[in-house]
């Protein structure tokens, strides 16, 4: 399976078994990420936009002080993609090293 092709419901369901602070929002990947502050917040958004521009691959993002909101999706197969998983992981890396 190419990685921008649209994953079944059952590999979407395995994701979100396996990854519990993932959820499921207009049919994207959704996590929150609290952070201390606003500052702590914006630095990671940076982050996750630098890995994001090398797969050319960009989330929705939502800042606000102390908590952001990231959501995968490929919008041009109107769903998940492998991609969109691959980054997710990505991005639990870039938190967890935060």
């Amino acid at each position: 399976m190419a990685s921008r092709d649209k994953l079944s419901d059952d590999a979407i369901r395995d994701f979100l078994d396996k990854n519990p602070t993932f959820s499921l929002e207009r049919d994207a990947l959704c996590r929150f990420y609290k952070f201390p502050d606003y500052a702590a917040g914006l630095a990671f958004v940076v982050r996750v936009s630098m890995a994001a521009e090398k797969r050319d691959h960009h989330p929705d993002v939502r800042l606000s002080y102390g908590r952001v909101d990231i959501l995968w999706t490929t919008h041009d197969r109107g769903g998940i993609t492998a991609l969109d998983v691959e980054m997710a992981q990505a991005t639990e890396k870039l938190y967890a090293s935060a």
